[in-house]
């Protein structure tokens, strides 16, 4: 893999996981929207789906990390962290473009309901806490990298459809298990980029974009992404 392929990987990996993943947020929340009310589990299904088509379109090109915090739990569990400032900054960029598509998507929608509207592109807590939204976010995100460098010991699982699908299945399952008390961002691209979007979108009655609360979806996802490397890595040096 070279530089040019990882920014192109992740770049697009990622635009397609906000594509999926915020697009069933504005479907759910959006008034005029057919699937206006669907519910949690639509949400959780939703973003499950984007990550498997994002990391499936990014897979030959990238290893689709799609994800700071697992970008630097491989990188502890590998050593190599020549690239990780390109996988973050196409993740970033990557995640912006996904946003800017859910609302060209749901532009209709979007005029025709009242804000705030954060919600669509980046999370908040349900009760604002910073220890514990921070302690939940590194929780579900040490989740996530320890299953993905367990999943990464078996070469074969890793670049196949098989591994894709196992990590889809355990961000659903993040989602329905942890996601209730922060809305599970897991990733700080997910969250950042989005926000930034939302920040700069010209929309009516938006609300603000929450930047006080901005650094518990970065910092807390990338302390559960290094530990869940560490961890995993520590645990598989015995096989």
């Amino acid at each position: 893999m070279t530089p040019a392929t990882i920014f192109v990987g992740e770049f697009f990996g990622t635009a397609i996981l906000i594509l999926f993943g915020g697009g069933v947020c504005a479907a759910v929340t959006l008034n005029r929207s057919k699937a206006h009310g669907a519910g949690w589990t639509a949400i959780t299904l939703g973003w499950g789906f984007g990550v498997m088509s994002g990391a499936y379109m990014a897979l030959p090109l990238s290893g689709g990390h799609l994800n700071p915090a697992v970008t630097l739990g491989l990188a502890i569990d590998s050593g190599d962290w020549a690239t990780v400032p390109v996988y973050i900054a196409a993740q970033i960029l990557g995640a912006m473009a996904g946003a800017a598509l859910v609302w060209l998507a749901y532009l209709g929608q979007f005029g025709a309901s009242d804000g705030p509207f954060l919600g669509i592109f980046s999370t908040e807590p349900e009760v604002r806490h910073p220890v514990q939204n921070l302690l939940t976010e590194a929780i579900g995100t040490f989740a996530l990298v320890f299953v993905v460098v367990a999943t990464g010991q078996n070469d074969g699982l890793a670049m196949s459809g098989t591994g894709v699908l196992i990590v889809a299945l355990l961000v659903v399952g993040i989602g329905l298990s942890l996601g209730g008390p922060t809305g599970y961002a897991i990733n700080p691209a997910r969250d950042l980029g989005p926000r930034i979007v939302h920040q700069l979108l010209p929309l009516r009655g938006k609300g603000g974009s929450d930047w006080g609360y901005a650094w518990i979806p970065i910092v807390g996802p990338l302390v559960g992404g290094l530990a869940g490397g560490a961890l995993g890595s520590a645990v598989y040096a015995m096989v």
